[in-house]
C-alpha cells in the first residue's frame, strides 16, 4: 500500500524536485554558455532568471517552511513532545539559525505519517 503524505509533504516534495530538475537546467546553461562567455555576476544572474533557478528556490523556500509548521503542529499529540516540550519548541524556534538542524527536522518530518 503507498504511503498517505499530507499536503505539506506532497507540496515539499514536488518543490524539491522542480528545483533539482532546474538546478540541472542551469548547471547545462553554464556549462554551454562558459564555451563562449566569461561567467560574470551580470551573466550568472541572467542564467539563473533564464532557467527559473531563483522561482524554484523561493518556492523550495516557502513549501520547507510550511512543511516545517506542520512537522511542528502534527507532533504535539505525541507523548515525546509533551514530555520535551520546552526543547523541541525552542528546536523550532532556532530552526533557521543551524542549516543543519533545518534539514535533519525537513528529513524528519518527511517520514511522519
Amino acid at each position: 500500500m503507498k504511503p498517505m503524505y499530507s499536503k505539506a509533504q506532497l507540496r515539499y516534495s514536488k518543490a524539491k524536485v522542480n528545483f533539482e530538475n532546474r538546478a540541472k537546467v542551469m548547471e547545462k546553461k553554464i556549462e554551454d554558455t562558459r564555451k563562449t562567455t566569461e561567467i560574470s555576476q551580470e551573466v550568472m544572474e541572467g542564467l539563473v532568471m533564464e532557467t527559473g533557478f531563483h522561482d524554484a528556490y523561493n518556492d523550495l523556500v516557502l513549501a520547507e517552511n510550511e512543511l516545517i509548521e506542520w512537522s511542528h503542529a502534527t507532533i504535539k499529540h505525541e507523548k515525546t513532545y509533551r514530555d520535551n516540550r520546552d526543547a523541541i519548541d525552542t528546536m523550532y524556534e532556532n530552526i533557521n539559525n543551524d542549516p543543519a538542524v533545518r534539514a535533519q527536522v525537513i528529513e524528519l518530518a518527511m517520514k511522519i505519517r
